[in-house]
């Protein structure tokens, strides 16, 4: 949270009469890994989003629960954008009183999306400076990436205050690169050297014939952010090392974007390589954010285009994500909004758990707590954590990948879902738990699922590289899997299997998924908890979820209507 004295000066030195701060408790330090630019000119163009006021958010989220749960007399009966954009969109007041406030700017350059709940604006720092008092805006350099951000809180109009949840393109700087490692090994001969296509099929009890089939009627996509690209080339040099025997696409359906003429990136590279490679024969989409604006906000581009399309892939797996209390409050809860409008139109979004354990936020005072992340922490995503062999150099049982993420939302409610499961696994787990001071344990508990996380082949810029780690493998693994149950589902006429959660957790695991039940993953280096977060457990536990996919047994419990 900004320091109280930034507030004041801010005050002090804006026209903010009748103004109120949206995002009051928006993290508006910028970490020591940018370079201040400095300010802008006053004539550099601008692009900001302004996330304006939706209605019936409750009735949607009602609608969603009924969609989703394999009980209800609704689940499967999604709806269409059309629908979505009656029941969400903003009152005429609200799109009255908020393009108003931009016109009396000389804000004009505004184009809004299907469902009328955003609108991108194109501007000065000038105006948009005198549009949103309070605001400074500064160009900020790490790296390769530059970015303009403003350096201070924003207000708006007490009159619009009630018409927006916040303004895109101020704040919230692109987290840190992938967190994937590259971990040495040794050879050893007879066994295998790392995660390859066919030792995931191997595992997960896949064979040849396990590939899609359902033609256009089934798609699934990978978002990427921060200039990653893939390159075609690497692709395809991917599936003719590692294809194997099983029928598979060696080309991406469809690109959603620009992509960058740069070097591949290990990131994009992985994603699209295994989500073809696992939902094999699957059309794939690659969503690419290059870059294009200074002050776009990759991760929300992304979110708005979900609400300007009405063609979209049923799965999409993401490895993004921030620390909770870098975020505010109102910007969390208006993607979980997002989230909710993709779950109730049939759409599955997984993201990656986090390659930090149970994560460690310093509060001073020699004082620490769990630092969950988010959207892994979003109630309405299903989040995959990782895993590693037991014997890395075996096709052996699988056990906790020490960098999994997983821990309890500080900020959303645990979801009534998953209300029984983590319940079970605090009391059974009780005498072995960090200090409660660490976590919160009414919040929303995650990940969901897991999959294998170590020790991956990744074909970028034509050389195969070896040993990748990272929940970022995971999640694209496990997407693909649930795109060839999709495809099954399609086949027999079945509808998508959309927001997994409420299903996932009265299945109760079983025989459909792998439970992990040995090893930790890491948290905070100090005396209380000694660098250990929490520790995996039969059925559910915030490490690996329910765990690993049985591919067979799980394609037969998700079968079933």
């Amino acid at each position: 949270m900004f320091p109280l004295l930034a507030l004041f000066s801010s005050l002090l030195l804006s026209p903010l009469v009748h103004c109120g701060y949206l995002e009051a408790d928006q993290d508006v330090l910028i970490p020591k890994d940018w370079t201040d630019a400095g300010r802008v000119s006053p004539t550099e163009e601008l692009e900001l989003t302004f996330a304006l006021k939706q209605q019936n958010t409750d009735l949607l989220e009602e609608t969603l629960r009924r969609v989703s749960d394999p009980d209800s007399p609704h689940y499967g009966k999604y709806l269409s954008l059309d629908q979505v954009s009656s029941l969400v969109r903003p009152s005429d007041l609200t799109q009255k009183v908020v393009r108003h406030w931009l016109q009396n700017h000389g804000v004009t350059n505004c184009l809004t999306v299907h469902t009328q709940d955003f609108l991108q604006c194109s501007m000065t720092a000038e105006v948009a400076e005198s549009l949103l008092p309070g605001s400074r805006f500064h160009r900020y350099l790490r790296e390769e990436l530059s970015v303009v951000r403003s350096s201070a809180p924003y207000a708006v109009p007490s009159d619009v205050h009630q018409h927006l949840d916040f303004v895109g393109g101020l704040h919230r700087l692109p987290p840190g690169g992938p967190q994937l490692t590259a971990r040495q090994g040794v050879s050893k001969a007879g066994l295998h050297l790392g995660v390859t296509p066919s030792i995931l099929r191997s595992r997960y009890n896949m064979t040849q014939a396990d590939v899609g089939s359902a033609g256009n009627n089934n798609s699934q996509a990978v978002a990427q952010f921060l200039e990653q690209y893939y390159h075609p080339a690497d692709l395809a040099e991917f599936m003719t090392l590692y294809g194997g025997s099983f029928k598979h696409q060696s080309a991406v359906d469809r690109v959603v974007g620009t992509q960058g003429s740069g070097k591949a990136g290990l990131e994009a590279s992985l994603d699209v390589e295994y989500i073809m490679s696992t939902g094999a024969n699957i059309p794939t989409w690659v969503f690419t954010n290059p870059g294009r604006h200074e002050s776009q906000e990759p991760f929300l581009q992304w979110m708005v285009l979900l609400s300007n399309m009405s063609d979209l892939p049923w799965i999409h797996t993401v490895s993004y994500g921030d620390d909770e209390d870098s975020l505010s409050a109102a910007y969390m809860t208006r993607i979980n909004v997002e989230f909710m409008k993709a779950g109730v139109r049939g759409i599955s979004l997984l993201f990656a758990s986090g390659d930090s354990g149970a994560g460690c936020r310093h509060m001073g005072n020699n004082q620490n707590s769990f630092r969950p992340s988010f959207p892994a922490s979003s109630p309405y995503v299903t989040t995959v954590g990782g895993t590693s062999f037991k014997n890395p150099f075996k096709v052996t049982y699988e056990v906790t990948d020490y960098i999994s993420g997983g821990g309890f939302s500080n900020v959303f409610k645990m979801p009534d879902y998953q209300v029984s499961a983590v319940t079970a696994y605090l009391k059974n787990m009780a005498e072995s738990l960090p200090p409660e001071s660490y976590f919160n344990t009414s919040g929303r508990a995650y990940p969901d699922l897991a999959a294998l996380s170590d020790n991956y082949w990744v074909v970028i810029n034509r050389v195969p590289v070896p040993w990748v780690s990272g929940t970022s493998a995971s999640t694209p693994v496990f997407g693909g899997i649930l795109s060839l149950i999709n495809d099954q589902r399609l086949l027999k006429g079945l509808p998508v299997l959309g927001f997994l959660n409420p299903r996932l957790y009265k299945l109760r695991a079983g025989d459909a998924l792998f439970d992990v039940v040995e090893g930790c993953h890491l948290s905070c280096l100090d005396e209380q908890v000694q660098g250990k977060g929490f520790c995996a457990a039969p059925s559910w536990d915030p490490v690996t979820g329910w765990g690993t996919p049985n591919y067979p047994r799980l394609l037969a419990a998700l079968l079933a209507q």
